[in-house]
């Protein structure tokens, strides 16, 4: 319910596609990357990089996500696409783990905001 209450009609929505297979979904909402999710047999071709790509033509003024302390993967992912890292918590989340904000700004140089 809270997708489709919530996020569909308040959010911007992209969806990645191949024959016909849904294989990643972003979501926006205004200066936040909210959600990235690539089907796990879609990693390393290249299609969560085109949806922040995407991401940053949509919002060149700059983009900002959370993501957890532990998710390295997503972590080195992001890092990868010129986010840096500009706040962490010990877990004030819904989920109660640390997590990272990271942001990301046109013409900002690798590693400082």
């Amino acid at each position: 319910m809270w997708f489709s209450d919530i996020v569909l009609p308040a959010r911007e929505v992209w969806l990645a596609e191949s024959d016909g297979t849904l294989t990643a979904l972003m979501v926006l909402d205004d200066d936040w990357l909210d959600q990235l999710y690539v089907d796990v047999g879609r990693f390393a071709v290249g299609i969560g990089s085109r949806l922040v790509e995407l991401a940053k033509v949509l919002r060149p003024q700059g983009l900002q996500l959370w993501t957890f302390q532990a998710n390295t993967g997503a972590r080195r992912f992001y890092e990868r696409q010129g986010f840096v890292q500009v706040e962490s918590t010990d877990g004030d989340n819904e989920e109660g783990a640390p997590d990272v904000r990271y942001q990301w700004r046109l013409g900002q140089p690798r590693g400082v905001v």
